[in-house]
């Protein structure tokens, strides 16, 4: 859960993907529990993206396994030091109106992260893609996407949007998602109220 790039990952500017789809996690006001944490940020660095969800009202969990990073991080929501990769999943038993990955690639977990995610729970994920090798690191196949690969590990969930291609400033190769979980019992009048940006 390191930085792949010359800037430390999670000092750099929020994500324009999580900006775009931000508008589908549930308003603040209109969670019961205003105590519990509603988002998980998994993979968080410095907490670049907990600095911006905890900015609109949201409740947020980093993790993280870079204890420096989350004294960063710290300062906008809650915070848990694990290394996910080689020790427990940390986080069994809890489940989150949103998580939120960029920049950060682990096979094994994603069944855990889709268990993460409670009914109505929106994905938001972004990270490296086959190809980057020609551009810099991350260069080897384990942190690199295959071409459509976050579709089928997506599989179950409604898929909203997905985008892979490169990207400049700077040049990379990306792939992105975001998906919902749908409540078994939600009507189609709900998922466009759902997906409509205000």
């Amino acid at each position: 859960m390191t930085s792949t790039s010359s800037t430390h990952h999670g000092l750099e500017p929020p994500s324009a993907w999580v900006k775009r789809w931000v508008h589908l996690l549930p308003p603040f006001e209109n969670v019961v529990d205003h105590e519990s944490v509603q988002v998980l940020d998994l993979a968080c660095g410095h907490g670049r993206h907990m600095q911006f969800l905890s900015d609109l009202g949201h409740k947020v969990l980093g993790v993280d396994r870079n204890a420096e990073a989350l004294k960063t991080a710290s300062q906008w929501g809650e915070t848990l030091l694990a290394d996910i990769e080689n020790a427990a999943w940390p986080l069994d038993g809890r489940t989150f109106k949103a998580v939120v990955v960029t920049n950060y690639l682990w096979r094994e977990l994603f069944p855990r992260i889709l268990n993460s995610l409670a009914e109505g729970g929106v994905l938001i994920y972004e990270t490296f893609a086959q190809g980057n090798e020609a551009f810099g690191k991350p260069s080897r196949p384990e942190f690199l996407l295959q071409p459509g690969e976050l579709l089928q590990l997506c599989k179950g969930l409604r898929i909203v949007a997905f985008e892979e291609g490169f990207m400049p400033s700077p040049d990379r190769l990306i792939q992105r998602v975001v998906a919902i979980r749908l409540p078994s019992n939600l009507e189609h009048a709900s998922l466009s109220r759902i997906l409509v940006s205000p």
